[in-house]
């Protein structure tokens, strides 16, 4: 098992299969998400495009079982930009984190800690001064929340974020249980980068 951080040529060259491994993981509660390859590539086209963005890789031997992606939150979707519109932080200052995937027999290896770790590194060699991720709002009585869910939210918070109030952008997509792509809150989390 190898992570590595990959930018440029060699990030654009995984995002093939970092689409199919978000369809596989995403599928999960809580993102339900139905995913296709044509969604996936527009959704991941910001990554071809920016030149500071990065993904951190984990292979098993040459099969990739687990990406986090990140890029500025100017190269990114203009929603999540938005989102911060209250905040008073300027936007070159954030470093957005975005999906964390990682197949589930793949999990407890501290992997989830190394995703962080490079993203958050990465970001303080580009200067920012706060980095922001956003997680998935559902229902505590969600019908498909299964019995073992666990939220991220302590694992989050031991990392020093902490949910930004206000801050709520909305994403749609197609979940597993419905006909049509339907409005998803994503609450962003947000902590400050110390030297």
């Amino acid at each position: 098992m190898r992570v590595e951080r990959l930018t440029g040529r060699e990030l654009v060259d995984a995002l093939e299969d970092v689409a199919q491994l978000r369809i596989t993981v995403f599928r999960d509660f809580p993102y339900l998400y139905d995913g296709d390859v044509a969604y996936e590539r527009e959704y991941l086209e910001p990554y071809r495009q920016s030149e500071d963005a990065i993904l951190v890789a984990a292979f098993d031997g040459d099969r990739l079982v687990g990406a986090s992606t990140g890029a500025p939150m100017e190269d990114h979707a203009e929603d999540f930009g938005a989102a911060f519109s209250g905040q008073h932080i300027d936007l070159k200052d954030i470093f957005y984190c975005a999906e964390s995937v990682l197949l589930p027999e793949y999990r407890g290896r501290g992997l989830g800690h190394a995703f962080f770790d490079a993203r958050e590194a990465h970001a303080r060699a580009l200067g920012r001064r706060y980095v922001a991720f956003c997680g998935v709002v559902r229902p505590e009585d969600h019908p498909l929340r299964p019995e073992t869910y666990r939220p991220l939210d302590g694992f989050w918070r031991k990392r020093g974020y902490t949910p930004v109030e206000g801050a709520v952008a909305t994403f749609r997509w197609k979940d597993i249980d419905k006909a049509d792509e339907t409005d998803h809150p994503l609450q962003f989390w947000m902590r400050r980068l110390e030297g």
